[in-house]
């Protein structure tokens, strides 16, 4: 097959701070009068792009194995060339270009620009807020600020992306209106770390402001908040989230552990009574909140009766969301420098395994009490016999979707309707559109 002259294949990989860079070098792209396809089943380019994920081992495997798919690709003629950009450059860019020279050149995580300069192209300022969406259009990822403050001592993070620094608030909401203009109706505000935005720039924390502000812009029907840390939570965002009906109940809180042995070790800076108290503040200030989080198991120095403690958070807190992974060593973290990770990978994936399944059963028993209630539904696509959409306690990708059946009328994609839930089980609700 020939190669489509003037056409750029991106391919991303990661996290949907990665999707929004892609999306920014897309619209350059574009700007410069290429064509431009995003993370295509079959690429006919004769260029590609591949924005890599260095986060942890799997994603990492994950990134070298595309690139390398690639170079295959460059190496029988299907490829002209090969750039490689993001988290994993940005990472072990000396390394990657020693070990994969069939890349033409790679890029770190915040100089992509550059890639332009090398095509012959010219980065377009009058641009920099736009995007090439890749999402379906009535929904957006919003990154608010790059970096991360935090030196908890797992996380390479910080390593990769630097200090945390915040966009300015202007910037943000000239985006939102102009996202809004082009049909977006549900944003997903991102950051690395969400609770410190400002800091840098306004010496103290706004996150309350800008999420207030964002309500007021007419067309934001949807705002979810994704990566908040639970030490020194700015407290108006309760107020906020209460008072403004465009403000999801809905907060993605990553808290890691709950054993202060652990969360000591971790170098998190918040105490098991810290973190119970916070949950209680959430569920009293903002009735009916939805709380996602993120644990860990398998943390060097975690025992067995840390990891009991854990289950039973779990067991007593019952949260709406929960995703887990097992400790893995990262380069250069305080972990990998002072701890032996002693736990053997069969301990941890034990422990995985025990702390999913209970949050199944969890999901399962706080799924089956929406059954008779009814719910704002956006919908995302038609799939085979059912539309599916999701309620404002469910973000794209990683929550559980509401399953109309088509036979129950044209329901357009990126249109609200009211669901009342009929059905339910582990992973999603079923429903019927009220009139």
């Amino acid at each position: 097959m020939a190669l489509q002259e003037n056409t750029i294949d991106i391919v991303t990989m990661g996290c949907s701070k990665n999707l929004v860079d892609s999306e920014k070098l897309m619209r350059q792209l574009e700007a410069n009068g290429y064509k431009v396809t995003h993370d295509s089943e079959c690429p006919e380019g004769e260029i590609a792009v591949i924005n890599t994920c260095g986060f942890i081992g799997d994603a990492k495997e994950e990134s070298i194995n595309m690139i390398l798919e690639f170079c295959q690709a460059k190496e029988e003629g299907r490829l002209k060339k090969l750039y490689v950009m993001g988290c994993l450059s940005e990472r072990y860019f000396k390394e990657l270009g020693e070990e994969i020279p069939q890349v033409d050149k790679f890029y770190g995580k915040f100089n992509w620009e550059d890639l332009l300069a090398d095509l012959g192209k010219a980065y377009k300022p009058e641009f920099r807020l736009e995007r090439e969406l890749t999402t379906p259009p009535h929904y957006a990822y919003l990154k608010i600020s790059e970096g991360c403050d935090r030196r908890c001592s797992y996380c390479a993070i910080p390593i990769i992306t630097g200090r945390h620094k915040s966009r300015p608030m202007e910037d943000i909401l000239e985006e939102t209106r102009m996202l809004v203009a082009q049909g977006v109706k549900e944003f997903q505000v991102i950051a690395q770390e969400l609770t410190y935005y400002g800091v840098d720039l306004y010496r103290r924390r706004m996150l309350p402001e800008l999420v207030e502000r964002m309500a007021d812009i007419p067309g934001v029907e949807w705002i979810r908040l994704h990566y908040a840390y639970p030490a020194d939570f700015p407290e108006d965002l309760f107020r906020v989230m209460r008072e403004k009906k465009n403000v999801c109940k809905y907060m993605d809180i990553a808290l890691q552990h709950i054993s202060d042995n652990v969360l000591q070790k971790m170098h998190r800076h918040v105490t098991r009574q810290e973190t119970y108290d916070l949950i209680e503040r959430f569920r009293k200030e903002v009735p009916g909140i939805h709380l996602r989080t993120t644990l860990m198991v398998g943390h060097p120095g975690e025992t067995e009766e840390d990891f009991k403690e854990l289950l039973e958070f779990v067991r007593q807190v019952k949260f709406e969301r929960m995703g887990a992974f097992a400790y893995s060593e990262e380069d250069g973290t305080y972990s990998a420098e002072h701890y032996e990770d002693e736990i053997p990978a069969e301990v941890k994936q034990a422990r995985l395994d025990k702390l999913m399944d209970l949050q199944q059963q969890v999901s399962a028993e706080l799924s089956a009490r929406k059954v008779g209630q009814v719910f704002k539904v956006i919908i995302d696509r038609a799939e085979g016999e059912y539309y599916v959409g999701r309620t404002e306690f469910d973000s794209p990708e990683v929550d559980p979707e509401v399953l109309v059946p088509v036979a129950e009328g044209d329901l357009a994609v990126g249109e609200f309707y009211d669901v009342k839930i009929t059905d339910a089980d582990d992973f999603d609700l079923y429903g019927t559109r009220r009139f």
